[in-house]
């Protein structure tokens, strides 16, 4: 018996419209929040050293780079947060892509 791997299931599971549609809504959440743990690490600091710049608990700075979070950061609290790895943010926007492209 063939066990599918990941990637296989991905790829059946993004075939089915409603399932990509919904990928694809919460894929800037994801990157967002890989790209803070990214930025922390390579600044070498622990979510506890984020924390005591910001003046907040662990467990916020946790929640923060949580993927499966329900709460949606604050601007505010992203500037904050890009500022004590030493980052300056950016937002950028783009044309959504035709249906048919």
């Amino acid at each position: 018996m063939n066990r599918s791997t990941l990637t296989d299931f991905k790829k059946k599971a993004l075939s089915k419209a409603a399932v990509n549609k919904e990928y694809q809504s919460l894929a800037p959440a994801y990157a967002l929040r890989k790209k803070l743990i990214a930025l922390r690490q390579k600044a070498g600091l622990t979510q506890e050293q984020i924390a005591d710049v910001l003046h907040t608990q662990k467990s916020n700075i946790s929640r923060l780079e949580n993927a499966n979070s329900v709460n949606s950061p604050k601007l505010s609290t992203i500037e904050q947060y890009a500022d004590a790895v030493g980052y300056d943010i950016e937002i950028k926007f783009t044309p959504k892509k035709a249906h048919n492209e």
